[in-house]
């Protein structure tokens, strides 16, 4: 009677901690979705880094030459890398959330009905 009562214990503090385990992966993935749904489409630069240009020439050879600073196609092409590194990013965090809430989702279903069935 005192071994089926401990298993019962221990069967009922896994199901709710299961379940518990599930809910936070699904809470913790919608949250990064909100998170990302607000920097794309309301919060439009709250991802971008603002980064000071460095020149490209030695600061000597600057004040000589009449060309200091990085080329209108070095801009460019750094420009198109930093909306390719942020669409990147972006793709990466949205994964991440929805691989969160894919396993997060019956994780936490199949246990809690579980819990509900055993309390019928």
């Amino acid at each position: 009677m005192e071994i089926n009562y401990s298993r019962k214990m221990i069967r009922t503090a896994y199901l709710y901690l299961a379940s518990l385990v599930g809910l936070m992966l699904i809470v913790v993935g919608c949250v990064s979705l909100v998170n990302l749904s607000l920097k794309t489409f309301v919060f439009k630069q709250a991802d971008q880094v603002i980064v000071y240009p460095l020149p490209t020439q030695p600061l000597e050879l600057a004040e000589t030459e009449t060309e200091a600073g990085p080329t209108e196609q070095e801009q460019i092409s750094y420009q198109a890398y930093r909306e390719q590194e942020r669409t990147a990013q972006r793709q990466r965090s949205a994964a991440n959330a929805l691989a969160m809430i894919i396993v997060g989702l019956p994780l936490y279903l199949y246990h809690w009905r579980t819990i509900g069935q055993d309390k019928d």
